[in-house]
């Protein structure tokens, strides 16, 4: 993609450069640049820059009968990417950091990398709730981005407390569709986000998720439709609009029992050629951020 200068204006301040944690903070994100288990050929190693770079395409400014400036009424901070955080050894340095991370910050936002940091950043942030935006499952065997919600609940977590959103038909098996069943997991189908809207739908998903403590909120971004999200690998044809990821992300941020967060699945490298995924994505760190101050 070909980059279009930025304007100055010294009126027009824009999101994103945001300075590395001192001391508290009410928002931190997080590199995760994960790519080498995806089961699909992936350049998402590249999208926490990418991400970055389009934040500065936005402004912070919500709009509201008196518009906030979100970097005024927020202390956010970037603490830069955990490096090389495939495998073993990776995951464990990214539980590290997002231990350390969420001891002194109301929110951490993971910016993947492919769907695999899921397992290891809700670990090391202490949740005891799940909730997926995702076409997909993730309840596949192996270790790999289709697989972090069945490595969750295999190390102890309870299936109970998982809830997950848009899950498509035509997008899993039959096999990994009963094992959800038989796990107890709370499967909310595309068509009835659609039915019933994002906010009616996020109120079960918190109620059911947050019964125990905190929540981390995993938004795989090919839970869209193809057209807008035509740099995930896995995304369909018929997927959620942009809008609609939009409102479920700000709605679930809205709730304080969200602690965590994380962004994937995006290839920045097999993007449309006017960004159009990266900048999605971007724009869901932003609507994290309004939900935390529009609740």
């Amino acid at each position: 993609m070909t980059e279009t200068p930025l304007h100055d204006d010294p009126h027009w301040p824009r999101a994103g450069g945001w300075p590395e944690p001192a001391g508290e903070s009410d928002v931190v994100l997080l590199g995760l640049p994960a790519h080498r288990t995806s089961l699909s050929p992936t350049g998402a190693n590249e999208t926490p820059a990418a991400v970055r770079q389009a934040l500065r395409r936005f402004s912070p400014t919500v709009l509201r009968p008196r518009p906030i400036d979100l970097t005024e009424t927020l202390r956010i901070a970037d603490a830069g990417d955990v490096d090389d955080p495939d495998g073993p050894d990776g995951e464990e340095r990214v539980r590290t950091r997002a231990r350390e991370l969420s001891e002194r910050a109301g929110l951490v936002v993971g910016l993947g990398g492919d769907n695999s940091v899921t397992y290891a950043m809700a670990q090391g942030a202490g949740a005891s709730g799940l909730i997926t935006l995702d076409a997909h499952l993730d309840l596949r065997d192996g270790i790999s981005n289709g697989s972090p919600v069945r490595r969750l609940v295999e190390d102890g977590f309870d299936p109970s407390r998982i809830v997950q959103i848009g899950i498509a038909d035509f997008a899993n098996s039959a096999v990994y569709a009963r094992r959800a069943i038989d796990l107890g997991i709370t499967v909310i189908t595309l068509d009835e986000v659609r039915r019933r809207g994002a906010d009616d739908v996020i109120i079960e998903a918190l109620g059911i998720a947050g019964a125990g403590g905190s929540v981390h909120l995993d938004i795989d971004v090919d839970v869209c439709d193809r057209s807008v999200a035509p740099g995930c690998p896995a995304s369909v044809p018929g997927g959620l609009a942009a809008w609609e990821l939009r409102a479920l992300v700000r709605a679930a941020a809205s709730d304080r029992r969200l602690r965590s967060a994380d962004i994937v699945e995006v290839d920045a490298t097999a993007d449309a050629p006017d960004g159009r995924t990266v900048r999605l994505a971007a724009l869901c760190v932003l609507e994290l951020l309004a939900g935390r101050v529009t609740a």
